[in-house]
């Protein structure tokens, strides 16, 4: 009997002493014992599985990352939440254990670390006001300096993300003056970097992550980053460094991929180091030869392309890149860019307009929006079809001119010649349509380079580039033609391209015929009657036909011009467009505006811009276009230019004196207020009260000029619609509203 009591007694001390230990382990309690357990039961139970979930996370984001060796690369790899959902679940684990933290172990030195989990969970969920609130809450209650500055580095991050870069700034400063490990200084180098090269300030950016490249060890990740750094040199044209960190890539465990296009880089970084480098052991025609190239062969070509395009092979180049889009297949990533190059080579090496717009076309169709090229690509491409528009008027009228000068028989001769080129052009296509069509057979087959992945050849209308390149080459054999059924009979009034347009199969019985063989049409023929007498009838014959076609090329030229000066931004040109106007049509109506073009365009070390000016106000003094280049603001007594503090006030009392009938004096102040006011918020208020004024003073043509001066001046002033209803109301439309 007394050994149980005893036994009973000694469990019920020890579960006394249980029940006294667990209540000395609140999480509220400074007690060393109690912050030792929640310590040790933080770390190895919520914050080590919500750190694994993270962890796990953040290696799928990594792995379906795919990175565009085209464009250039971030530093950091940017937070995206659609991405984020294939790893949503183990986010919101990492969140759900993190939270277990911060419910149940206050007094745990993981508290801080677990808040900077649920922070960064949040950022890749896209949860940005959560992740940044969890973050700040840890630099505003960590109990720890280096937990704090993790967070802070996320928070900067955070900012970046958002392009908040004021207070990113501001957190880099705060943290440059902190003491930091050397993983947080690490982490915090490819921020600010980051930061930087989003900012498009590329020479700081990878100054920054040079300092950084001690920090780390050999890994993708390294070999990625020292990619970037060889493309951030090639922004602002240091190639030499920037190959010293493409040759880096290699020594840093790199994907195949990753140093494939890191060699490509700085092959052509070489050869603008050294125009004569000797290329005959590159091995090109062994890198298309090998297998693990067989995706990359639209590269290697483009790279050929871009080399022979240095060395100013410009044909070599262009074939180049030709085969480099006919061997993409299912594989776009390059094409657009290879457009790109083609376009760039027509416009600015050959001057072939039309070509450059086609190619410009094509990259619009594959181009990802969000690439920095797009917008570019897309306002020249809106200016090159309205350029090509005006310069086949230009061509065609100076011919057409032309040809109205020969007598019948030279004419006729004129007329066969152009026939025989047209007809030679047109089998010149016909062939390599046909080429391109047996090789695509063959590449099919699996005779020839695969189009793609697995020797599968797409379905064209599945492939935009195949659609593009189809929409192309129809063009070019047919024409623009309209959406309509039958349009290829021969009952058609247009004959330019009757032969091409034979049918695909043979008569019923008869081997099948080849779909693109046509046959040229001979001399004499019907057709060819047809396509003579066609472009006889566009020759203009008699004086008012001449003078019709010379106005169409005056109008054009001076498109042309303005095109040049304001859409290509291409001076030079602008200016030999209106010299050339100014030469074959002195009287031209646009010539006090060229006058002012050309001041503009010519360069100020120029001897002849200032005759300009001079012409300008001796032949048109009282012109808009006089007033702004003779006007400026007057200067006060301290030297500081004063402009209108009222304009409103200004304008209300030259209106006061049009009401009164005081129009020579309102046009005289119209006139200053319009020279104080440039460039403000009233200046085309002030322009519309001069036309009224100039109406009342100076009469119909001077009303009508200067309405085709705000018309030119003022394209997006609110106010054109109505001065375009009263140059309609005159009976004088202009055709030059869009200038």
């Amino acid at each position: 009997m007394i050994q149980h009591t005893f036994s009973f007694l000694r469990r019920l001390g020890a579960m006394t002493a249980l029940v006294g230990a667990l209540s000395g382990c609140s999480q509220y309690s400074n007690r060393p014992g109690s912050v030792a357990f929640h310590n040790l039961t933080a770390k190895y139970n919520a914050y080590y599985i919500s750190r694994n979930s993270l962890n796990e996370a953040e290696r799928e984001i990594y792995k379906a990352y795919r990175d565009d060796y085209n464009q250039l690369l971030p530093i950091l790899l940017p937070f995206d939440s659609v991405q984020a959902v294939k790893v949503k679940p183990q986010l919101e684990d990492a969140i759900k254990k993190a939270s277990i933290v911060a419910e149940r172990h206050q007094n745990s030195k993981w508290l801080d670390n677990s808040y900077t989990l649920i922070g960064k969970s949040r950022l890749y969920l896209g949860q940005w006001d959560d992740g940044q609130e969890a973050l700040r809450y840890v630099f505003a209650n960590g109990r720890d300096e280096d937990d704090k500055n993790e967070a802070l580095i996320w928070l900067m991050r955070a900012y970046i993300a958002r392009n908040d870069f004021s207070n990113a700034l501001n957190v880099s400063e705060y943290l440059r003056q902190q003491s930091l490990t050397r993983e947080a200084t690490r982490d915090f180098y490819l921020a600010k970097a980051y930061l930087h090269q989003q900012r498009g300030e590329h020479l700081t950016a990878v100054a920054i992550l040079e300092q950084t490249f001690p920090l780390l060890k050999k890994s993708l990740s390294t070999a990625r980053l020292h990619y970037v750094a060889g493309q951030l040199y090639d922004r602002i044209g240091q190639y030499a460094l920037a190959n010293e960190h493409y040759r880096s890539v290699s020594r840093n465990r790199p994907s195949y991929d990753l140093a494939f296009n890191a060699s490509m880089n700085s092959l052509q970084n070489q050869v603008l180091l050294n125009p004569r480098t000797d290329l005959t052991s590159v091995g090109f025609d062994r890198m298309l030869r090998d297998r693990k190239n067989n995706d990359l062969r639209d590269r290697i070509y483009y790279t050929m392309g871009l080399l022979a395009e240095r060395r100013e092979q410009y044909p070599q180049a262009l074939d180049y890149l030709h085969r480099s889009i006919a061997v993409a297949g299912a594989n776009t990533q390059q094409v657009p860019y290879t457009y790109l190059e083609l376009a760039r080579i027509n416009y600015d090496r050959l001057d072939n307009y039309e070509a450059a717009k086609a190619y410009y076309d094509s990259a619009l169709v594959v181009l990802p929006k969000e690439a920095r090229e797009y917008r570019l690509v897309s306002d020249r491409k809106k200016a090159l079809d309205e350029f090509v528009t005006q310069l086949t008027i230009v061509r065609t009228e100076d011919s057409l001119q032309q040809l109205a000068q020969m007598n019948p028989v030279a004419l006729d001769r004129k007329i066969d010649a152009i026939i025989e080129a047209e007809e030679e052009h047109k089998q010149q296509l016909l062939r390599k349509a046909q080429e391109a069509l047996v090789a695509s057979n063959n590449s099919a087959a699996g005779a020839g380079v695969p189009l793609g992945a697995g020797n599968e050849r797409r379905w064209e209308l599945y492939d935009p580039v195949l659609v593009n390149q189809g929409r192309m080459e129809f063009r070019r054999l047919w024409g623009n033609r309209p959406l309509e059924d039958d349009w290829r009979r021969t009952t058609k009034d247009n004959r330019s391209f009757a032969s091409a347009g034979q049918e695909a199969l043979a008569g019923p019985g008869q081997p099948q015929a080849n779909p693109l063989a046509a046959s040229a049409m001979t001399k004499g023929s019907p057709e060819w009657q047809a396509r003579r007498e066609e472009l006889r009838r566009q020759v203009p014959v008699g004086d008012a036909a001449i003078a019709a076609s010379m106005k169409r090329e005056e109008d054009a030229l001076y498109r042309l011009g303005k095109i040049y000066r304001f859409d290509l931004k291409e001076s030079d040109k602008a200016v030999a467009s209106f010299s050339r106007l100014l030469k074959d049509y002195p009287k031209t109506e646009y010539r006090e505006e060229l006058y002012y073009l050309l001041y503009l365009s010519l360069p100020e070390q120029d001897k002849t811009r200032s005759q300009w000016k001079d012409k300008l106000l001796a032949e048109y003094p009282g012109s808009t276009y006089a007033r702004l280049l003779n006007q400026t603001p007057k200067a006060s007594e301290d030297g500081a230019v004063t402009a209108s503090t009222a304009p409103a006030k200004s304008y209300d009392k030259v209106y006061e004196l049009y009401v009164a009938g005081n129009y020579s004096e309102g046009l005289a102040q119209v006139e200053n207020a319009l020279a104080q006011n440039q460039g403000g918020p009233l200046e085309d208020k002030f322009a519309l009260l001069r036309i009224f004024l100039i109406g009342k003073v100076q009469g119909r043509d001077a009303y009508l000029q200067a309405i085709n001066e705000f018309i030119r001046l003022y394209p997006d002033s609110s106010l054109l619609p109505r001065v375009q209803e009263m140059l309609e109301v005159t009976g004088q439309a202009s055709v030059r509203r869009k200038f």
